[in-house]
């Protein structure tokens, strides 16, 4: 893939935060995810790919764009598999909360895990603790591991976790393991990120979450050279059939190079609202103000990228009640 396509896809995620943002706190969930994702669709137009969705808003029947096997790009450029989430967190965004993003991914095609529409149980961490995880362990085994990589105390680890019910017994065996929780509402893409980062004091991912956000995570990690590994939960047999079909083992470990193949890859992701690692969007009259991520694994460059948008110039941005 050429470089100057990270840059490109900058402008992608940067309309569709812009989009969304504008909805913030107002309880409209579908409104902002509507809103991104045309914004997100409509800069894909101009840029110099060949990309097919192999993870998006659903399939041709349930959604109008950003649908699986949409063919997006000017049909000039590489050929991709593209992995998209405009809004990775429509309940913060409604809720006016923390760390929704407008993520995206690409890789050479063929490379993307086309992952099935259902919760995935994942354990992700980032660099340091590489090789020293494992998802069939204990919780306490894990969080030990993490503790020696680091340097650590188990009790100065931090562990994320969804604030779900399903996950009670994981926060359980994490607190009686002395770790310290940060729990998060929604936006589990940004969860696993974080454990890259040692300014978001985040160590380890644990709990289960969708599989397409857990490609979309996995990418972002390889970029940062970090690790995430997952299992597919179907919850009946439809959806057990459907993996099936899909020539997907259920009870297999995926591993790094099963959710995302090769060497090069790009992850970027705009802040809609702040987070630990990046701003939310700020408007100030005519402009808004963006934060955005973009990685690309081949050369291991990591970018933050400020921009400064005219919305007078930018039409298609601007919200309409």
């Amino acid at each position: 893939m050429e470089r100057s396509l990270s840059m490109e896809l900058v402008r992608v995620t940067e309309a569709a935060a812009i989009a969304s943002a504008k909805w913030m706190g107002r309880g409209l969930k579908n409104e902002a995810d509507d809103a991104a994702t045309t914004a997100m669709r409509t800069v894909f137009d101009t840029i110099p790919m060949q990309g097919v969705v192999v993870i998006g808003e659903g399939e041709m029947d349930e959604a109008p764009m950003l649908y699986i096997g949409e063919e997006l790009g000017t049909g000039n450029g590489p050929e991709v598999d593209v992995a998209v989430d405009p809004l990775e967190g429509t309940n913060i965004v409604a809720a006016g909360g923390w760390n929704a993003l407008a993520v995206l991914a690409i890789a050479d095609r063929g490379n993307l895990l086309n992952a099935p529409d259902m919760y995935m149980d994942k354990i992700a961490v980032g660099p340091e603790s590489v090789g020293k995880i494992d998802i069939n362990a204990p919780i306490i085994d894990n969080l030990r591991a993490v503790a020696k990589a680091k340097n650590k105390d188990i009790e100065d680890v931090v562990a994320t976790v969804l604030n779900r019910e399903r996950h009670a017994e994981i926060i359980q065996q994490i607190r009686d393991a002395g770790a310290r929780i940060k729990l998060i509402n929604d936006g589990d893409v940004a969860g696993a990120i974080n454990t890259a980062f040692d300014e978001t004091g985040v160590d380890i991912l644990f709990g289960s979450g969708g599989a397409p956000e857990g490609v979309i995570a996995a990418v972002g990690l390889k970029c940062l050279g970090g690790e995430l590994q997952g299992r597919l939960m179907p919850q009946n047999d439809e959806e057990r059939k459907r993996c099936i079909d899909m020539g997907i083992d259920v009870d297999k470990v995926l591993m790094m190079d099963d959710l995302v193949k090769g060497d090069d890859a790009i992850f970027a992701a705009t802040g809609v609202t702040d987070g630990e690692l990046l701003r939310g969007i700020q408007l100030k009259g005519g402009f808004a103000e963006s934060h955005t991520l973009v990685m690309r694994a081949k050369s291991g460059t990591v970018r933050f990228v400020e921009g400064r948008h005219s919305l007078k110039k930018k039409p298609n941005l601007v919200m309409n009640d």
